[in-house]
């Protein structure tokens, strides 16, 4: 699989990893292969283009600028969920004006990471409205690190922080939409948000949902494997084989039955991981047991190699 320029994202970081054949790299090269992860989807972000989904009712995802970006377009404004990567800008003016010529008015967080905020600031300044949960406005706030990127944060600029914040749920009116937002609990963070967009039957997971491609758990700032299992749940809940599913990585339009075979590969790789622990075997005698076997064709696309991933599950279990 070559790195692609189109619809640049976690997915796309790839080669470096599936050129060694298995992918069953070592605990210290598959975690090197994980650094370098922010300065690469910067570089790649300035200069990828922006591919438009249109979906219906007035709902589209941009593709191309670190997660999936939807976008709730409206006869007096527009909606994002999520604001991509700064150096973005360019293309995402582009894709955003090719869907109309309504104002920005409004901004949704799904979590902290950068490639969900980094562009929360340039939206800010084109009149958007930041709204999120309160831990994705206190990780911004203050100086954070994402030990498996082997990665320092600074505070975020004021401009983008968060002004609204909510603690459980909250339901907002917009654009003639309804839009539910739930927080997960410790998932993927302990940020993370569901968005649904009721009337058109779409729902926005966030990295709580990875469409064919191994998750990363960020337990520097709360996330769990049982947290993930658990949001996926709660997605598969809130769902019917008629809603459009919005992932935050990996292919953009998915599935609730998408969403179901996510749910199974979790429990079967934390079922088989744990197994391992209790008998005490070590995390690089369990790496090496090669636990994610019977998913590796499916679901290794990705900088999250199957080392990684089990290391990431090894570490909640």
């Amino acid at each position: 699989m070559s790195l692609s320029r189109r619809g640049f994202c976690l997915c796309c970081l790839s080669a470096p990893a599936l050129a060694t054949g298995s992918g069953w790299l070592s605990p210290r090269v598959s975690f090197a292969q994980a650094q370098g992860i922010v300065e690469t989807m910067r570089s790649e972000a300035a200069r990828s283009p922006i591919k438009v989904h249109r979906l219906r009712d007035g709902v589209a995802i941009l593709e191309g600028s670190g997660g999936n970006v939807a976008v709730l377009t409206g006869a007096d404004g527009k909606v994002l969920i999520d604001a991509g990567i700064d150096l973005s800008r360019a293309q995402m003016l582009t894709a955003l004006n090719d869907l109309g010529d309504a104002p920005i008015t409004h901004l949704i967080n799904t979590h902290w990471h950068f490639d969900h905020t980094d562009g929360n600031a340039w939206l800010n300044a084109e009149g958007a409205e930041i709204l999120a949960h309160a831990n994705t406005r206190k990780h911004l706030a203050s100086a954070q690190r994402v030990e498996d990127w082997d990665h320092n944060f600074p505070p975020a600029a004021p401009s983008a922080l968060p002004r609204q914040v909510f603690s459980s749920e909250q339901e907002i009116k917009l654009k003639g939409h309804t839009l539910m937002l739930k927080h997960y609990g410790a998932a993927h963070t302990d940020s993370d948000i569901s968005v649904r967009i009721v009337e058109a039957d779409i729902l926005h997971t966030g990295d709580t949902f990875w469409n064919g491609i191994y998750p990363f758990i960020d337990y520097s700032t709360g996330g769990h494997i049982d947290g993930m299992i658990a949001a996926t749940e709660a997605n598969i809940a809130a769902t019917t084989d008629q809603t459009i599913v919005i992932p935050g990585h990996g292919a953009p339009v998915a599935t609730r039955a998408q969403l179901q075979d996510f749910r199974d590969m979790l429990v079967d790789v934390r079922t088989t991981v744990a197994a391992l622990k209790r008998r005490g075997l070590s995390l690089e005698a369990t790496i090496a047991a090669q636990p994610t076997t019977a998913h590796d064709a499916k679901w290794y696309r990705s900088v999250i190699t199957p080392a990684l991933f089990t290391r990431l599950v090894y570490e909640g279990v």
